[in-house]
């Protein structure tokens, strides 16, 4: 999941565009805290960009940077946590000088990249410069092209959409393109791509771009205001309305991108729309009601807060139905786990009639925890996420809603926490269906084995993580939840959403061989971070016989994703005398090993963050 912002100002003399994305950048941060940049347009169609790994914060140097990306037109991306590092030149935009000086930022994912990689390198002679060897689900095609990690892979998926576009805006040949073949050229990639996306996209000395996949799984929405001078007007485009509002642009000039639309706003002009392919369905991702998006945006014309306050009265309802009146009659009092249930949890206890207290604080600055790399880091990074009162849990029996269970993992600390604090019982709701499947647009959850709910019941998982009773919503309810929550005129009983994470089916077609392959995918992935961790515990003296053989020998990956050391025939893992440890010890620390560099330029834009490695 990441996000995605587009700033164009009415003056193409006004040098201000940066200030409006940076700020864009903070509001949206929610949406990806591993890395950010922005590119901006000035005069003469110079490009100047700004990225690098962390927060909006650390990359601009706290706004300090604003200053050195002057232009009138810009774009901007986040990228959520991912597990492993990445160099600077992962993060977006990127940028392609042929044709027309190309700036891209993308959210989503492509699910036929095999294709897409082929028609590069057979038709388009494009070549997509990736370097590593172990890709995740994001990116399916690690047959033809592998990559190092999900952010490898995230900018691999964003270099092909870019190249495509490219490709097909370069059949025009002329020396300057209108809307026309801007649209012409988005026809012909959309008719190539199959996945879930929303763009947006920067031609130097013309304008800025907005399009989003025939389905509309991924959000984006354009709006416009006047200008500071108050001749002409400024528009924006982002992954959610709370970025346009926040900066001046009213609700009633916010609207949605709809599905297969694009839309193209010139220097100095109003902004021209198509339809560049039909629409296939109108599905968001039910997922960014959920979870992922701030609880006052508003996505496809539906509140994101209203819908979760809908989902707490459904699963009170789902409550009152499942537990026996006994359990119902001991439960004490309702808690959300913070914070995206802090919204639906007041809902659950008025529909109960409990009372509803807040007994878990949050630290606000530690990333996700079920993209955390390892089932230990995941563990301790909830302990560090989240602390429980005390006084709030001793002696009572405590209904916890969450907005979903993923690994279980979250689950299982905050039971623990909460008992560990003196709660007697431990009951524990999903605002969420039980997630069992892959999320294949573009969020990287786990691979089905890892999923909790993966052929589990829901005594089992209630068991697992040591709750008394796990209460999940029911998918139709979430659904109906969401379709009540339009701001605007009767619920849409016709909308349908996104739901393939919980029910396993999709709404665009999926590659034979797609779940099958994304297991050894996901092995391969896991490897570098295996081989990084005992590595890390060899260089410190911590570890363990299995981390010393796979410091020494590396790891292979098995048909079934299962990631293994790779021991040699016959070799002992230690003599008795340290001599295998310290063989490790030295072979990683002086630097033997083959990783690859967090710091390096990329060779298509002069990036300012590249050279701050040195002075941080």
């Amino acid at each position: 999941m990441c996000g995605i912002i587009a700033v164009i100002h009415a003056e193409p003399e006004d040098n201000a565009v940066a200030a409006d994305i940076h700020e864009a950048l903070y509001l949206l941060q929610h949406r990806g805290q591993d890395a950010c940049g922005m590119a901006t347009c000035g005069s003469r169609g110079r490009i100047h960009q700004c990225k690098g790994n962390g927060l909006a914060a650390k990359v601009f140097r706290d706004g300090a940077r604003v200053c050195d990306l002057p232009g009138y037109m810009g774009i901007g991306h986040l990228r959520y946590p991912t597990a492993g590092s990445s160099a600077n030149a992962e993060a977006q935009p990127f940028f392609a000088n042929y044709p027309y000086g190309i700036c891209f930022a993308h959210n989503g994912n492509l699910i036929n990249a095999p294709e897409l990689k082929a028609f590069l390198d057979e038709e388009g002679h494009r070549h997509i410069n990736t370097e590593s060897d172990s890709p995740i689900l994001i990116d399916f095609a690690v047959s033809v092209c592998p990559s190092s990690d999900k952010a490898t892979a995230d900018r691999r998926i964003s270099e092909l959409m870019m190249n495509i576009f490219a490709n097909e805006l370069g059949i025009t040949g002329k020396a300057r393109v209108n809307s026309d073949d801007i649209f012409a050229a988005l026809g012909r990639m959309y008719g190539r791509l199959e996945g879930g996306w929303a763009c947006t996209a920067m031609l130097a000395g013309y304008g800025v771009i907005g399009f989003r996949d025939a389905y509309g799984i991924r959000p984006l929405v354009l709006g416009s205001r006047p200008s500071a001078s108050g001749e002409g007007m400024d528009y924006m485009m982002a992954s959610e309305s709370v970025a346009l509002r926040q900066l001046g642009y009213k609700r009633h000039s916010i609207r949605d991108i709809l599905p297969g639309e694009a839309v193209i706003i010139p220097k100095g002009s109003a902004p021209v729309h198509m339809r560049v392919q039909a629409p296939k369905s109108y599905c968001p991702d039910i997922f960014e009601y959920c979870y992922f998006a701030r609880p006052d945006a508003i996505i496809d014309g539906i509140s994101v807060h209203k819908s979760r306050e809908n989902m707490g009265y459904k699963l009170g309802a789902q409550i009152e139905d499942l537990l026996t009146a006994e359990q119902l009659k001991e439960i004490d009092v309702v808690m959300p786990i913070p914070e995206t249930s802090i919204t639906t949890a007041p809902c659950v206890a008025e529909r109960l009639k409990k009372p509803y207290s807040q007994g878990f604080v949050k630290n606000r600055y530690v990333f996700r925890t079920f993209i955390m790399p390892g089932q230990k880091a995941r563990q301790k990074g909830v302990r560090r996420k989240l602390n429980a009162m005390e006084e709030q849990f001793v002696g009572k029996n405590v209904l916890l809603v969450d907005d979903s269970i993923v690994r279980g993992t979250t689950s299982m600390e905050i039971v623990n926490m909460a008992k560990e604090a003196g709660a007697l019982k431990v009951y524990f709701a999903s605002a969420a269906p039980r997630i069992s499947h892959p999320h294949i647009y573009g969020i990287d959850l786990a691979s089905p084995s890892e999923l909790i709910a993966h052929q589990r019941n829901n005594d089992e998982i209630a068991k697992h993580i040591g709750a008394e009773k796990v209460i999940f919503q029911k998918l139709e309810d979430l659904k109906e939840a969401c379709r009540a929550a339009v701001i605007e005129g009767a619920p849409r009983r016709e909308q349908d959403f996104e739901v393939g994470v919980f029910s396993g089916e999709y709404v665009t077609p999926v590659p034979k061989g797609y779940f099958q392959h994304i297991e050894k995918v996901r092995g391969e992935s896991k490897k570098m971070k295996m081989m990084e961790s005992a590595r890390d515990a060899v260089a410190y003296g911590s570890a363990s016989a299995e981390e010393i053989l796979i410091a020494t020998n590396g790891v292979e990956v098995k048909d079934d994703g299962k990631v293994v050391p790779a021991v040699t025939q016959g070799a002992p893992l230690d003599n008795g005398n340290g001599i295998r440890y310290n063989e490790a010890k030295r072979k990683f620390s002086e630097g033997e090993d083959e990783r690859s560099p967090k710091n390096r330029m990329d060779i298509g834009l002069h990036n300012q963050a590249d050279y701050d490695h040195t002075e941080q």
